[in-house]
């Protein structure tokens, strides 16, 4: 009895002592602000620039709000991240389990001529041997130099990074409904104004048809209205043919098949445009799933260092049985059928051929790679944001340059309708301004649409909006 204590006082004084290096985040330095951001400190202020994590809501649509709300439940992407993410929880509770004692019971029964094994027990007068016995087992690897808690560690930050990776499928899953969903009412629009120049084009061919058999126009005229009309077909079917497959998209992001899924048209749409604050700083990029999972990822990394590392120690194990065991089963509780054993046993390899070694420089190798990859993934996600802002910056200079483009051509229409009905100029002077003003429309309400998909962009590429921590 005096080795079990032994034994036991020696575990516990060894029980907090764990091999390997204690973790600490790769460095990396990040820029105090971006360097694309210096244009939103001209931008007038957004009493509304911090967004919570349900960061559409900002565009003030209900069909996107409840687009979203779908995709979250029925995507398979999302479905299939989030059993990843039970499964990394199941691993660190299997791996929790290394810290306790593996307890076990046992009753078994056997029945034998005499002479055919080992028992001691009493053979009966016709020769026939009874053994019967029941038993309680336990064992347990004193975690002495951290390999379990390591393997605990590693497992709980790989949990983290499934947990950042599930998060990242999510907003990935959201933005990628706002985006087709804001292209798709761009489509919306571009498939009326097409529309209606299609109508005019096709006016304006019948009155060029009128004069070219009265001799008045040209036949090359001719060949320029039938190609101006042609045009204009062709443009309407790309932007239809755009506007289904967008549709399509969302389908299949809501988690139903295309068939099964109709957006109605919505030719009248105005696009919402949430500005950020007057500075981002760049700490937002810490809270990006991609840059979680990879900082977890290098964490996991850096436990498995202390797991190889434990290799190097001796393991002890420590086992005890207790029971019964007799010839029968009526009386095998008592106490001359009493049995027991325990006893530690100390293990430590001698000769490997270098194998510790090697695993301990593969997991140190590992372990640069992963923190390279995360110092990758943090430069990625400073360029994915400023990139960003570069896109709405100039995007938003040439919707204020198609602003006025399409409200000066706006007072050349009204202008060319008075003088119409002053009788200055023809009918086809008016439909060949009118058909000016549509396509500076376009022009507008396409830029404005790009732009309000942009702000989607950015907001995924800063994890989900642009609220700062309180301080």
């Amino acid at each position: 009895m005096n080795v079990k204590y032994s034994v036991l006082c020696i575990s516990l004084l060894l029980g907090g002592c764990m091999v390997g290096p204690d973790y600490q985040k790769p460095a990396m330095e990040l820029p105090q602000t971006f360097k694309e951001g210096a244009q939103w400190q001209r931008a007038a202020a957004n009493p509304q620039g911090a967004m919570d994590s349900q960061w559409w809501l900002a565009y003030q649509d209900p069909v996107l709000n409840d687009l979203v709300a779908r995709s979250a439940k029925a995507n398979q992407s999302i479905i299939a991240a989030e059993a990843a993410y039970r499964l990394a929880q199941a691993q660190v509770a299997s791996s929790r389990a290394g810290l306790w004692p593996t307890v076990g019971v046992g009753l078994s029964g056997t029945r034998g001529t005499a002479g055919s094994g080992t028992s001691s027990t009493v053979t009966n007068a016709g020769g026939v041997e009874n053994s019967v016995s029941a038993t309680l087992t336990a064992s347990w690897e004193p975690d002495l130099w951290g390999l379990v808690r390591r393997g605990i560690e590693s497992s709980q930050a790989t949990a983290q990074q499934s947990d950042a990776l599930l998060a990242g499928v999510r907003l990935s899953i959201s933005s990628s409904v706002a985006s087709n969903y804001l292209a798709l009412r761009q489509m919306d629009i571009d498939v009326r104004l097409l529309q209606q120049q299609q109508t005019i084009n096709q006016k304006l061919l019948d009155m060029i048809q009128v004069q070219f058999t009265q001799g008045v126009a040209t036949n090359d005229q001719l060949l320029v209205a039938q190609d101006q009309l042609t045009t204009s077909i062709a443009d309407l079917q790309t932007s239809l043919r755009d506007r289904e497959q967008y549709e399509h998209a969302l389908a299949v992001l809501v988690g139903v098949a295309p068939s099964e899924f109709a957006v109605a048209a919505r030719d009248d749409y105005r696009f919402v445009l949430p500005l950020p604050p007057l500075t981002l700083p760049s700490t937002l990029l810490q809270r990006r799933p991609d840059v979680v999972a990879a900082e977890r990822s290098a964490a996991a990394a850096n436990a498995k260092i202390g797991v190889a590392e434990a290799a190097f120690f001796p393991t002890l194990d420590l086992t005890a049985e207790a029971g019964y065991r007799g010839s029968a089963l009526g009386g095998l509780f008592s106490l001359p059928n009493r049995i027991w054993t325990l006893g530690p046993a100390l293990a430590q390899t001698l000769f490997d051929g270098g194998a510790r070694e090697a695993a301990v420089r593969q997991a140190e190798a590992s372990y640069d790679q992963i923190a390279a990859n995360y110092r990758g993934t943090v430069l990625s996600a400073l360029q994915n944001v400023e990139d960003n802002l570069s896109a709405i910056n100039h995007l938003q200079t040439q919707a204020d340059a198609f602003q006025q483009v399409y409200q000066r051509n706006q007072q050349l229409f009204g202008s060319q309708e008075a003088q119409l009905r002053a009788g200055t100029v023809s009918q086809e002077n008016v439909l060949t301004q009118q058909l000016v003003l549509l396509q500076a429309e376009q022009n507008l309400r396409d830029t404005q649409g790009q732009l309000s998909q942009g702000s989607v962009a950015l907001i995924q590429s800063l994890g989900g909006g642009w609220q700062t921590p309180q301080h």
